[in-house]
């Protein structure tokens, strides 16, 4: 083999290497939400709800993943949860002021989810539930799950 035709075929192999850790490398089916930019992007999205909307079933696992270059959360808001429903945040947080408290003070990670990482919540019980990503509230990204019987 020539130098250069090698030189060229290794500069490609690395060039192939590196793409995959520098992006996430998730496949669309791998999770039922998205989170881009500002936005929580489920898959489906149910048409006509706003803010961003995918439904569930009870005792179904929903998968959020991180599909895009920012740090995000998921956190339920104390109030967007049914009765006697489980709260749910990415961290691990009791309650919306603890996941808030820990974002600002970037305790226990705060709560992220990074680029190309997934959280995953069961829902037990039927209901509509609202959660938010922290850092991009004030951009308006929003969430809901409607879970149904």
């Amino acid at each position: 083999m020539q130098r250069r035709a090698f030189l060229a075929a290794g500069t490609g192999l690395a060039t192939t290497a590196l793409a995959g850790c520098i992006g996430p490398s998730l496949g669309s089916t791998d999770y039922d939400i998205g989170m881009q930019s500002n936005a929580f992007v489920p898959e489906p999205r149910v048409e006509g709800e706003d803010p961003p909307t995918f439904a569930a079933s009870v005792g179904e696992t929903v998968v959020w993943a991180n599909s895009g270059s920012r740090n995000h959360t998921v956190t339920a808001y104390d109030d967007g949860v049914p009765e006697s429903a489980d709260y749910f945040a990415s961290g691990g947080f009791e309650n919306e002021t603890a996941a808030r408290e820990a974002w600002a003070k970037s305790v226990d990670g705060g709560g992220i989810v990074r680029p190309g990482q997934t959280y995953e919540h069961s829902f037990e019980l039927p209901g509509d539930y609202y959660y938010v990503c922290i850092p991009h509230e004030a951009a308006g990204m929003i969430g809901k799950v409607v879970v149904s019987e």
